[in-house]
């Protein structure tokens, strides 16, 4: 029985040979090209992936591989129908970042109505040659009474509600994008766009999902209010969201992920100025929480599999 992990290294801390594997191969990462996956996987009965991807044309390739665990919630590096074909089991760890991500959110929150990045800027800036004890350049914006839009309504999505809650925030959840009937507790997709002060995506990425917020949205959004990506990089357009940054028309954007990951060096975001952009290296998951609980996860659909009974099955 041969495990390997294909981006052991996207976890910061080793996890465990199971006693029952024969071997356990961590590759702190893998090429993404097809034929250095095939390679890794050429004897492998298991598979660990974070987010290398298993492409049909790399999984008809591995005649041995019998289980795919996802390390993470999202599992759309996988194709699933794939699998489903070849008879390869895929497990995922949902909700092991709930509490981690939500703060993330909770604190992107903070930093952009409070003006954060903009005033440590200036600080360091303009403040020893003030005349006066404080600095003003950009409006500091309250969060209690603020509306918070939340696109997705799984486990962190709801968290981000709780929390968001707490602080007096008003929380909206938002239908599906052309979807004619809205469900109890959700509002329509554009009425979302439109009330809110502050949006934030908890969705899988889909086809149905990819470039949700594209420039029409953003120009549909409330002039000043702000966006907010800790989900996967293509659900947004980010040039529209560089146009609304730059144009003003969005007051701030705080993005945990992006299209590409890692990004090229010098990309048009990582290199725009503007004073109230929050770019992070996805890491709002990796609460020293969120790690062990993914660990754990991990753990507990390797032991499951071996068992005969899977857990936490999504193909």
């Amino acid at each position: 029985m041969q495990i390997v992990f294909l981006d052991s290294d996207t976890i910061p801390k080793p996890l465990p040979k199971p006693s029952w594997a024969d071997e356990w191969l961590n590759r702190p990462a893998t090429e993404p090209d097809p034929e250095a996956v095939v390679r890794a996987l050429s004897q492998a009965d298991i598979c660990i992936t974070n987010k290398v991807k298993l492409t049909a044309s790399i999984l008809q390739q591995l005649p041995r591989l019998k289980f795919v665990c996802v390390a993470a919630t999202g599992y759309d590096c996988v194709d699933l129908q794939a699998c489903r074909e070849h008879g390869i089991v895929v497990s995922n760890v949902p909700g092991y970042s709930k509490q981690s991500v939500a703060e993330g959110v909770i604190g992107f929150i903070f930093s952009l109505r409070r003006a954060l990045p903009y005033y440590q800027t200036k600080a360091r800036e303009l403040w020893p040659e003030s005349p006066h004890f404080c600095v003003h350049g950009t409006p500091l914006l309250n969060i209690r009474g603020a509306t918070l839009g939340i696109f997705g309504r799984g486990a962190i999505g709801n968290e981000v509600a709780m929390l968001a809650q707490a602080l007096g925030m008003n929380v909206l959840f938002g239908e599906h994008r052309n979807r004619p009937e809205v469900r109890p507790g959700y509002v329509r997709f554009e009425t979302l766009l439109a009330q809110s002060d502050v949006i934030t995506l908890h969705c899988p990425l889909t086809e149905a999902t990819r470039g949700m917020i594209g420039q029409a949205e953003i120009a549909h959004m409330k002039p000043g209010s702000m966006l907010i990506n800790t989900a996967r990089g293509p659900l947004i357009n980010e040039q529209a969201v560089l146009d609304g940054l730059i144009s003003g028309h969005l007051g701030g954007a705080a993005l945990d992920v992006l299209a590409v990951e890692p990004p090229t060096q010098g990309g048009p975001l990582l290199e725009c100025a503007h004073p109230n952009l929050i770019i992070t290296p996805h890491i709002t998951w990796a609460s020293e929480d969120g790690v062990r609980r993914l660990m754990q996860g991990i753990e507990a659909n390797l032991e499951a599999f071996h068992q005969g009974t899977p857990i936490n099955v999504v193909s």
